[in-house]
């Protein structure tokens, strides 16, 4: 799922769906951004899979079951712990503290262009503390 995130934050994103995944890179005005969207987006597309498995566990279930599960994944690191929406998630952890110095990196640029670190969970080594 990481990489397939990675390659839709890249090429979709800071492509073609910019203006909806700009309110990410810009000052919140307020709790929720366009950006929230892709949350309900994947949400939908995910028990759409599920449910349209209906002969049992077959391929679909898991795939919507993966997208559910790395977009939990991606609430708590991504919006709970680096972004800091909600104030009761701090860790002194250096893989965490990684993600978070990346993440800084990437929004470093606010515009479309010439960003850097589209990922969330994998890291460069030299972002890690020794």
């Amino acid at each position: 799922m990481e990489c397939l995130s990675w390659f839709i934050h890249k090429y979709l994103f800071h492509g073609p769906l910019w203006f909806m995944h700009k309110s990410h890179h810009q000052k919140a005005k307020s709790f929720f951004e366009w950006n929230d969207l892709f949350a309900v987006l994947f949400a939908g597309v995910s028990l759409y899979l599920m449910y349209a498995d209906r002969e049992g566990f077959g391929y679909r279930f898991f795939v919507g079951l993966g997208i559910t599960l790395y977009g939990m994944i991606y609430f708590v690191v991504h919006d709970w712990f680096v972004h800091r929406r909600f104030k009761t998630f701090k860790s002194n952890n250096a893989y965490l503290q990684a993600v978070r110095k990346a993440h800084k990196i990437h929004h470093k640029n606010r515009g479309k262009e010439k960003g850097k670190a589209f990922g969330l969970l994998f890291l460069r080594k030299s972002l890690l503390k020794n």
